[in-house]
Order: C-alpha cells, then sequence, then structure tokens
C-alpha cells in the first residue's frame, strides 16, 4: 500500500518546528505584541484564577470589559462572535496553507430551544464549508444539542421517564440532521469527546452515525481521549466492527480535557479513576494509537488533535515511512487557534494537511470556553514557556 517512490510530493522545505519566521508568517507585529502579553499574562496563575470572578462581576454590573476581552484573549484565541467575523481568520489561516475547524463554543445550556438553535448553528457551519476548501472539517458537542443530565442517565443505565424518552428522541435527530447535512455536503464533521459519565452513549451515537454514513468514505468521527487506559483498546475495537460491517472509521485523536475532574469524581464516588496511572502512559498509547490509524489508513480516516510535537514528529515521519503521501485525505493534523503556530505552518509548509481549531460565539457565553483554555494552559506550564520563547525568538529576529 503507497509503495511508490514517487507518491510522496515534494517537501516544501524541511519540517523544523523552531522555524519562527514560516510559524508567524500571518501574524503582524501588533498581533506578536499581543500574543506576548498575553501569554506572560496567562502564565500567571493568580491572574487565571480570579479572572473568571473579575469578569462576571464586570460584566454583571454593566462594565466595558467586553471590549477589552475582545481585543485580548477573545482575538487570541477565537475567530469572532458569528461565522460571518471569522472571514478574516479563516483566510489568514489559509494563506499558510492551514484550514479551520468553525468550532461553535457555546456551553452549559439546557434550553430545548437554543439546542434547536446550536443544531441550526452547526448546520450553518456545514453550509459555510461546503465549497471551501479553507473549511476541511467541522465539529459539534453532543452536549450542544442535547441535556448533560439525560445523557448522564442513559450511560448509568437508568430508566427514563416517558418525558425524558421523548427528549432522548429529539437529541438523537439533531444528531441525525448534522450528520445527514454534513453527508449530503460532503464535509466530514467531529463528534467532540466528554465526560466519561456521558461518553458510552455518544459512542454509541457516533458509531451509529458512521454505519449510517460512512459506508463510502469518511464524514463522521468519533474522538478518543487517550489520557484515558481503556481508549487505544476500544480504538481497536470499533476497527474492528468497522472493518466486519464494511464501513469506514472517522477517528480524532486527543489526550483529553477533563483530566482533573475525572480523577476528582471518581475519588469522591469510589471508583476506579478512568485516567492513566501517569503522562508516560498517555503519551504511550498515544502513539500507539497513531501508529495503529496509519497502518490502516486505507480504512481509518484520522484528525490528530495534538500540541505535542514528539507526536506530531511521529506522524509525520509515519507517513514518509510507509511512502503515504503527505496531503492523503485520511491524515490531518489539528491544533487550536492561538497555539503551537510552530506545529501548524511548518507541518502545512512540508505539504502535510493541517486544521486549526477556531472557536466562535458571543463574547459572554464563549468566556467559559476561553478561561478553561487558560487553566489548561497554566496546567501545562512547559506549554506556555514553549509558546513565549518561540514569541520572543520571532520578535527579535523581527527587531520588535
Amino acid at each position: 500500500m503507497f509503495d511508490q517512490q514517487d507518491s510522496v510530493p515534494p517537501v516544501k522545505g524541511n519540517l523544523s518546528f523552531e522555524n519562527t519566521e514560516i510559524a508567524f508568517k500571518h501574524a503582524s507585529n501588533a498581533d506578536l505584541n499581543r500574543a506576548y502579553w498575553l501569554f506572560k499574562a496567562i502564565n500567571n496563575n493568580f491572574l487565571v484564577k480570579i479572572g473568571p470572578g473579575i469578569t462576571n462581576f464586570a460584566m454583571g454590573i454593566g462594565l466595558p470589559i467586553k471590549g477589552i476581552i475582545k481585543a485580548t484573549i477573545f482575538k487570541q484565541f477565537c475567530g469572532g462572535e458569528t461565522i460571518a467575523e471569522c472571514d478574516a481568520t479563516i483566510k489568514n489561516l489559509y494563506k499558510g496553507g492551514v484550514g479551520t475547524i468553525l468550532d461553535y463554543s457555546v456551553e452549559g445550556e439546557e434550553d430545548e430551544k437554543v439546542f434547536d438553535d446550536t443544531r441550526d448553528e452547526i448546520i450553518g457551519t456545514i453550509e459555510r464549508a461546503t465549497g471551501d476548501p479553507a473549511i476541511p472539517i467541522t465539529v459539534f458537542k453532543v452536549t450542544g444539542v442535547g441535556r448533560f443530565g439525560l445523557l448522564e442517565k442513559l450511560d448509568a443505565g437508568t430508566k427514563l421517564t416517558e418525558a425524558e424518552e421523548l427528549e432522548w428522541q429529539k437529541v438523537q435527530a439533531r444528531v441525525q440532521a448534522i450528520c445527514n447535512k454534513a453527508y449530503q455536503a460532503g464535509i466530514p464533521v467531529m463528534i467532540d469527546a466528554e465526560e466519561t459519565w456521558i461518553q458510552l452513549t455518544i459512542d454509541r451515537l457516533a458509531m451509529s452515525m458512521m454505519r449510517r454514513y460512512n459506508r463510502d468514505r469518511a464524514i463522521i468521527f468519533n474522538t478518543y481521549q487517550i489520557y484515558r487506559h481503556d481508549k487505544l483498546a476500544s480504538l481497536k475495537v470499533d476497527f474492528d466492527i468497522a472493518r466486519t460491517e464494511g464501513f469506514y472509521l472517522g477517528v480524532k485523536l486527543v489526550r483529553g480535557a477533563y483530566m482533573e475532574k475525572e480523577r476528582k469524581r471518581a475519588a469522591e464516588m469510589g471508583y476506579p479513576s478512568p485516567i492513566q496511572p501517569d503522562k508516560a502512559s498517555a503519551d504511550r498509547d498515544y502513539n500507539d494509537s497513531l501508529r495503529f490509524c496509519v497502518e490502516h489508513v486505507d480504512r481509518i480516516a484520522l484528525v490528530a488533535g495534538t500540541h505535542n510535537e514528539d507526536s506530531c514528529r511521529l506522524l509525520a515521519d509515519l507517513l514518509n515511512q510507509l511512502r503515504i503521501p503527505h496531503n492523503h485525505p485520511h491524515v490531518y493534523f489539528s491544533q487550536l487557534l492561538g497555539m503551537s503556530d510552530n506545529l501548524s505552518f511548518n507541518l502545512a509548509n512540508a505539504g502535510y494537511n493541517v486544521v486549526k481549531y477556531v472557536p466562535y460565539g458571543p463574547v459572554k457565553a464563549v468566556m467559559p470556553y476561553l478561561f478553561r483554555r487558560a487553566n489548561e494552559n497554566t496546567a501545562i506550564a512547559g506549554q506556555m514557556s514553549r509558546e513565549l520563547s518561540l514569541i520572543i525568538k520571532e520578535k527579535k529576529r523581527r527587531k520588535i
């Protein structure tokens, strides 16, 4: 498979994650300076901890803090408040060969009308992506279109009331409407992973959508959080099911986003933690998952969501070793807007498929996402030091 000598396209440049000229080519001097001061502020744990409280208080009493947020942290990590407002970001990324995943980041709602509105918004992202190579993939969360408590009850195997059965039918109908739209448009859609105590229901829903829509190509993707010790095994089980039943397995691989919450709940409720015992175990399973997906790239479509340089290097090397084209449609690298530009733009420059998550939504509604992002960043101290060091290196190169 892919063993022809000329099957790998010429590399546009040597792949180096140290090349800040390529990494920040899309960023103006003002962008670079804003990022420098923002990452320095995020690195201050005290600021991150008190930030949400101060912001909510200021917004609650009508202080004009929205403009400050929109010009700083929102501008760094989000594309805009609406799909249309994301256009400039989409175009700027695509100039550097990086695609966009429009991520409607409104969280924590429980109203049926909001769920319907969110379904329509996700369908809107698919419509915006149709015919535009700058937006090759879309995404949604099941909790964006259904109540968390309902999913929790389903995962626990608790019998639903008649009203809840009707509510669940509506959730499934919303998910199917999104997936059907993606299928009709030919635009892949990823279903994000969430907490373990609702994930089994999400997994079953995702697999049912794959059975329906992934017969001819990978349209529906499920997300595997590899900081869970059981997910490499479940990836392999799902692949066997897909191969046996004759559909493509869409896989988004991430390390994970809910580690502290998961460990705390497991300790409080007295069950074994679903989280890997240490970082080395998560790294090992993540890289083994990459190997497994690439070895079966004819039937698995992979989006590798990672800011880990070693994992990005490994995936790039695997494609070269197996003579798989850098731009093979079944392999994408993915990072978040505003972070790890040294990975995204240098990979794109070397001919690999790369996409950035571009969150968007009303500033106030997206604030939980932004503060979670800041908290995650401070939890990964090395990542912040790395971001800052690269920005400083580019500022010195530009003499600004």
